[in-house]
């Protein structure tokens, strides 16, 4: 069982909500992510989602190309990817998975990518889009190299195919909340709710939310009928206000967005 395994099956059996954050690599610098991730991690994250940066991020809404766009321009390389990772796993054992898309994972090689990605502390994969019946061969590698790997399900995903999802699955099942990009604001209350209760009888494995979550209220409308839930696109917004923001020191800086994980964790003011 892998480390994100163990660790959502722990929550799950304990009644907590799991909350997982994401992160592209490199943003808002090469030299700012890794504190970043550290912030949020001792803030509370159950996990974390560090992002592959890449060109075309097609389920991608404006927050996360952006930051694609900002660490590429600054330098940001897969090798950078997995320093950062190597780094951060040497301070935590908070399970921490990388999500991107095929095309840079395939130039570098899916068994040589799983592997330096395993030896930098890596637990698992999302790649949105390499669907299961094409993901054979990440799989089998992801398998080998003891990386969980997580497929996604939408609101049009057929009863069928979340049974698919659910047996493929290693990590958890990813329900994305609306059929649209990321941070692009939550849906239809009833209809997000009839297919979130709808995904819950069918699947076995920890099921997630995503996509549109931006709010403690928000996490805790959606996670009604799901283990926990994933944010993205509002901790980039966050962390370019403050990583932008002259006048406060990198001490600040820290201190504010682990304060910004915490309060979306717990629905708790900030203490400053």
């Amino acid at each position: 069982m892998t480390r994100l395994r163990a660790h959502l099956d722990g929550l799950r059996q304990r009644g907590e909500t799991a909350m997982g954050l994401f992160l592209t690599a490199g943003f808002p610098s090469p030299a700012a992510t890794l504190p970043i991730l550290q912030a949020v991690d001792t803030a509370g994250a159950d996990f974390i989602e560090l992002g592959m940066p890449f060109s075309d991020p097609v389920a991608e809404g404006l927050p996360i190309q952006q930051a694609s766009e900002r660490a590429l321009a600054q330098g940001a390389t897969m090798a950078h990817t997995f320093e950062t990772a190597a780094a951060f796993r040497q301070t935590s054992d908070t399970p921490l998975l990388l999500m991107g898309y095929a095309n840079p994972v395939m130039r570098y090689g899916v068994g040589d990518f799983c592997a330096d990605a395993a030896s930098s502390g890596v637990d698992g994969l999302i790649l949105p889009d390499v669907p299961p019946e094409e993901a054979a061969e990440v799989e089998e590698a992801a398998a080998r190299h003891g990386l969980s790997i997580t497929h996604l399900i939408a609101p049009n995903t057929s009863d069928d195919r979340v049974r698919l999802v659910d047996a493929r699955s290693t990590g958890f099942v990813y329900a994305v909340s609306v059929t649209g990009l990321t941070g692009s604001g939550l849906g239809d209350t009833d209809a997000t709710d009839a297919y979130l209760a709808r995904a819950r009888g069918l699947v076995e494995q920890p099921l997630l939310v995503g996509f549109g979550i931006s709010t403690h209220a928000d996490a805790e409308r959606l996670t009604r009928h799901t283990d926990g839930f994933i944010v993205g696109s509002a901790l980039i917004r966050e962390a370019a206000r403050l990583w932008d923001d002259r006048d406060l020191t990198d001490s600040a800086r820290r201190e504010r967005v682990g304060e910004w994980a915490r309060t979306l964790k717990t629905g708790d003011a900030p203490t400053s």
